[in-house]
């Protein structure tokens, strides 16, 4: 590494529910770091991957969707935005061919003042009608003070590749942030319960997806296996019922694809134990979404 040529900066993604930006997070860092659902607001937390070389490293940030907050856990989750927003040296924002700027305004004013150079990504071209890019372009530049325009598709993996190199020519000089050997800023145990939180957002319908936590009571360590002890929260005891499924088969159901993917992402054995609880209406709750990592502002 030579000091005096090294890059390295924070590129923070940000833009509405689910237009993409999991997963192009997930193909940029080059490992899953981001739980990834076709439901919005799969993420609530502010996430960091790190990409690095000999040359450089990239601390990229994937942030929940940008969102009218309907309640306490929704002005959290727009907490990491607006931080996302203060210490980025290069902002991604992602849209899609069908998201307009509604509801989002303001932001969009935010980053148009930042002086931050903005990436324009527009996501799912793969899905574009004749002459729909041009015009859905037209419609972002006019709103958005944007340094270029990509379009991609992140799900065929399309142009994605043009994204590093743009990247790369606007990164900052400066020495890594992180230990190059690092993907991550999250300890094992979040990835874990991140995991089980994506099965639920898979097995689940209407509610109970964005009424339930999961934490992560025990993780133990040894050389061929992890144990792991996971509690996950509802908000009433319907959805606790509709959760564990009849004689259990939905929470079994669960836990056994959740570990599944343990094992593939830890490389070993995992033995996985899960327990529903009901922690009322802990999504409008600031004390309780303290005690679930959220730190509302």
């Amino acid at each position: 590494m030579n000091p005096q040529t090294h890059q390295a900066g924070f590129v923070n993604i940000i833009g509405k529910p689910n237009v993409g930006k999991s997963t192009l997070m997930n193909i940029l860092v080059g490992t899953p770091v981001s739980i990834i659902s076709p439901k919005s607001q799969t993420t609530r937390h502010r996430i960091l991957g790190l990409s690095n070389t000999a040359d450089y490293q990239i601390v990229f940030s994937d942030t929940p969707g940008m969102l009218k907050p309907q309640y306490e856990l929704h002005k959290s989750m727009m907490s990491f935005v607006n931080l996302s927003l203060e210490d980025a040296d290069i902002i991604l924002f992602v849209t899609d061919l069908f998201e307009t700027d509604a509801d989002i305004e303001p932001i969009i004013a935010r980053i148009n003042k930042s002086g931050i150079p903005v990436l324009l990504v527009i996501n799912k071209i793969d899905l574009a009608k004749e002459g729909q890019l041009d015009k859905v372009t037209e419609y972002w530049t006019s709103r958005i003070e944007a340094a270029t325009v990509i379009p991609i598709s992140a799900l065929e993996k399309f142009n994605t590749e043009r994204i590093m190199q743009e990247i790369l020519d606007r990164l900052p000089v400066h020495p890594p942030f992180y230990d190059k050997e690092e993907l991550t800023d999250r300890p094992e145990r979040f990835f874990a319960s991140e995991i089980i939180r994506e099965k639920i957002f898979k097995n689940y319908k209407k509610e109970i997806p964005y009424s339930t936590e999961v934490v992560m009571e025990d993780f133990k360590e040894d050389t061929d296996i992890i144990r792991m002890r996971a509690t996950i929260f509802v908000e009433r005891n319907s959805q606790k019922g509709i959760l564990i499924g009849e004689k259990g088969k939905m929470l079994k159901k669960v836990g056994i694809e959740a570990r599944q993917d343990l094992e593939e992402f830890f490389g070993k054995k995992v033995h996985l134990e899960t327990f529903v609880k009901v922690e009322p209406d802990w999504r409008k709750n600031k004390l309780k979404l303290r005690k679930f990592g959220y730190d509302p502002s």
